[in-house]
């Protein structure tokens, strides 16, 4: 976890007349009355018995915090840790806050440089005392001490430096652990003498994770029960992807062929897409075809398209799909699992720019850009000589390669948060949100089946959320255990044939990474018959999963 992923919804449950803050009840209050109770404060007990009131208040509440993010998440770095206090304080409204540097040398020593912004504490003492001839931030210092002290378990104190409540233009504190501070903190630490804090919230800590379990034991019987979604490109985090929409931008802007390789399901249609929608033909039309859903002679009908009475059921004179995508872009995916008599017709296509329709002589112009996809390794095809080497050049003028999702965890979350979005106004569900539990599991998990994987187990949690908060319980059992269902098939007797028949298929599939003209051959069937086979698969529900 990185303290930039924090979402305030995903960590604070709002339930009629109470807010939890991961299992601690937490309120909202007004800053003009809490304006006054400073003023009030200082007027009865004097200034600096107001600070250390203040100060205390921050203390405990930074410590709080603190052992709440230890407990629900595991960070990437201490230093992830540390910066999760400020960017919690900014998620509440207290001040927006910056941190300017973070030094941390072993128990030695510890130096933080904090900016708040817009300090709602300031504010405060403004509005009802006026400005100051001192710093004011004692709440929001105490706040930084405290979370600061639970996360290196040391004393750490921070000193306000500037204020706004004085006239600088920014309120900035310097944080140092006691050792470091020397004399220079003798002054101030009378301002956070208190009881032991920090046992008590280690209490309160390890009794929410004996809460978290039980609720967990629980919900363990709602455990065993797409479309893919685009990635929300303007969020995408990861360099690597990052490298491939720039690249698939710059080829956007001409004609060439390019071929998207890569692992089911990492978005090859969405990327083939988006080089559609940039470049010059996307007032065109975009039209995308799987090359391995249908037997030879139906694909070369609806690539080509073929005269009245050709064959049999060819009643009336149809368009292929290029001519349909003239002018625009073709989209041709799972492109490896064309049989040869069909690669050298497509070949001719891509020289000649021109097409004929099955059953008739006429030669028929096109102007339409051809994009290709694979998850096989099609130069390993054309070793075994069941790919042709010039149509793989043809395609592959530009290669893009799309990195699995577990190459590029950081993208992870965005790409779920975006998904969840879709999913709520899908689902009519308008509060739909994470919970905290499961980000970690999310973020963790190695993602197989890429995002259409995560697609589909988090369009499952949100079915099963309760109150339109996805939690752990609701999402697939191998996301937390990481067993992915189907790797190790076992053929028990409490299966039927069909369903031994169906693992099976899928099993010499996975062996031949998805070639159905090898699968077909190790299975003594011809490629027709496996695919009548698979589409029955696909179309009965099943009971249950082989494998589970």
């Amino acid at each position: 976890m990185k303290a930039e992923d924090l979402k305030l919804e995903e960590i604070v449950t709002f339930n009629d007349g109470a807010l939890s803050f991961r299992g601690r009840r937490v309120v909202l209050h007004d800053a003009h009355a809490f304006a006054q109770l400073r003023k009030d404060l200082t007027d009865m007990v004097g200034l600096e018995p107001a600070r250390r009131v203040l100060t205390r208040f921050g203390f405990a509440w930074g410590q709080a915090d603190a052992g709440a993010m230890k407990r629900v998440f595991r960070w990437q770095s201490l230093e992830e840790l540390l910066q999760a206090g400020p960017v919690l304080h900014t998620l509440q409204g207290v001040t927006r806050a910056v941190v300017r540097s973070l030094r941390i040398e072993d128990d030695s020593s510890f130096k933080m440089e904090i900016d708040w912004y817009n300090s709602g504490e300031a504010e405060e003492h403004l509005q009802t005392l006026g400005k100051s001839d001192h710093t004011v931030c004692w709440v929001l210092c105490g706040y930084a001490s405290g979370y600061a002290s639970f996360c290196l378990n040391r004393e750490v104190f921070f000193v306000e430096e500037k204020c706004a409540a004085r006239g600088d233009k920014v309120c900035r504190a310097v944080g140092r652990d006691r050792l470091s501070w020397g004399s220079d903190i003798d002054d101030t630490l009378q301002f956070f003498e208190t009881e032991d804090i920090q046992a008590k919230i280690a209490s309160l800590t390890e009794r929410l994770r004996q809460k978290t379990r039980e609720v967990e034991r629980q919900q363990k019987r709602f455990q065993e029960f797409g479309t893919l979604i685009p990635p929300g490109i303007a969020e995408v985090r990861s360099a690597s992807f990052r490298k491939i929409l720039d690249l698939a931008s710059r080829v956007a802007r001409f004609d060439s062929s390019v071929l998207i390789t890569g692992e089911s399901g990492v978005g090859k249609e969405v990327l083939a897409r988006y080089i559609h929608d940039n470049s010059p033909r996307s007032a065109g039309e975009f039209v995308a075809i799987n090359c391995g859903a249908l037997p030879e002679s139906l694909l070369e009908s609806e690539l080509f398209g073929h005269k009245s009475g050709s064959f049999t059921g060819a009643d009336r004179d149809r368009k292929g799909l290029f001519e349909q995508a003239n002018g625009g872009t073709i989209f041709l995916d799972e492109i490896g699992e064309i049989s040869p008599a069909l690669q050298v017709n497509l070949l001719r296509v891509l020289q000649e720019r021109e097409i004929r329709r099955i059953g008739e002589n006429v030669q028929r112009r096109i102007d339409v850009r051809v994009l290709a996809a694979s998850n096989r390794d099609l130069e390993h095809e054309i070793k075994d000589g069941t790919f042709r080497d010039d149509l793989y050049y043809r395609l592959r003028v530009v290669e893009i390669r799309i990195p699995p999702l577990r190459d590029r965890p950081e993208d992870i979350l965005p790409i779920a948060r975006f998904i969840v979005k879709k999913l709520a106004a899908k689902l009519s569900l308008p509060s739909l949100r994470f919970d905290a539990d499961c980000i970690e599991y999310l973020q963790r998990y190695s993602w197989p089946g890429n995002v259409r994987e995560l697609e589909n187990a988090l369009e499952r949690a949100a079915v099963l959320s309760e109150n339109g908060r996805i939690s752990r319980a609701g999402l697939p059992s191998c996301v937390f255990t990481g067993v992915v269902p189907g790797h190790t098939p076992s053929y028990g007797p409490a299966l039927s044939l069909k369903e031994v028949e169906a693992a099976h298929i899928q099993k010499v599939l996975r062996h031949t990474n998805g070639s159905r003209s090898k699968a077909a051959k190790i299975l003594g069937i011809g490629v027709t018959t496996l695919w009548r086979r698979l589409k029955e698969i696909e179309d009965k529900p099943q009971k249950r999963r082989i494998g589970d």
